[in-house]
């Protein structure tokens, strides 16, 4: 029995003293296991089946048959008069250029790649279209915060809520006093962007016209009250909790 190997390389990797043990190792035999002896977990006897379908297999009539085996015959054609080689179109593999020639084209691919991704940059900051603003920890802005009022300790106790759980100020697009949405969310940004906001990460949901600002229970309603002053914002602000809904509003 003889084994037909296709190996294919690049034209500055053709050393004849690799190319055969490379060969020897593609066609070495996987290592394997002898299976331990199945055992069955339930009595078996041998007269019936321990397990019964609970419908009965489908019926293939003879036409669907057919076109069975028809459909087969046309896949096994197709795929035998496909070429086998996966190096077809590849430059490297070509005979013709060499390794430097690869290397350059590549390098200037990779410029003209980040020379737009520039392009698209500038005009990203002429439309500040990002989603989602990340406050990083800080120390500063905890140490202004109050205890939770009597109103929001109750709601907690009554649903039995943890003050570390995080929750959600959702800012609709009508109460943002005559300013646009984007607008609010230019604001936020720079707010969180100087650590005011503590635990705090927000979004903006274009598609709904809502701004949600993400915090822990413990600081919510200092952040409530800073996006209200700060913001300039003329109604009411709902706290939202996953599962439980609307808890709280200011």
């Amino acid at each position: 029995m003889t084994t037909e190997v296709i190996l294919h390389y690049r034209p500055y990797e053709s050393d004849p003293t690799q190319l055969p043990k490379i060969v020897e190792k593609a066609i070495q035999d996987f290592p394997t296991r002898p299976l331990s002896r199945f055992i069955r977990w339930f009595p078996y006897d041998g007269s019936k089946l321990p397990l019964r379908p609970k419908r009965s297999p489908p019926v293939i009539s003879q036409e669907a048959a057919e076109d069975v085996k028809q459909y087969l015959t046309i896949s096994e054609h197709d795929a035998k008069s496909h070429s086998y080689d996966c190096t077809v179109d590849l430059l490297e593999f070509q005979p013709c250029l060499k390794k430097q020639h690869l290397t350059s084209s590549h390098t200037l691919k990779e410029q003209t790649n980040s020379g737009n991704l520039g392009k698209q940059s500038e005009k990203g900051k002429q439309h500040n279209r990002r989603s989602w603003s990340i406050s990083l920890p800080s120390n500063n802005c905890t140490e202004k915060v109050s205890p939770l009022s009597k109103k929001l300790q109750d709601s907690l106790k009554a649903l039995n809520l943890h003050s570390l759980y995080r929750a959600r100020w959702t800012i609709e697009h009508t109460i943002c006093n005559s300013q646009t949405l984007e607008d609010i969310w230019t604001k936020l940004n720079q707010i969180i962007r100087h650590n005011e906001l503590p635990s705090c990460n927000a979004t903006i949901q274009r598609h709904l016209g809502q701004i949600w600002v993400f915090c822990d229970i413990m600081y919510c309603e200092y952040v409530g009250s800073l996006l209200k002053g700060r913001l300039a914002l003329t109604g009411k602000i709902n706290l939202f909790v996953h599962k439980y809904g609307v808890i709280f509003s200011m």
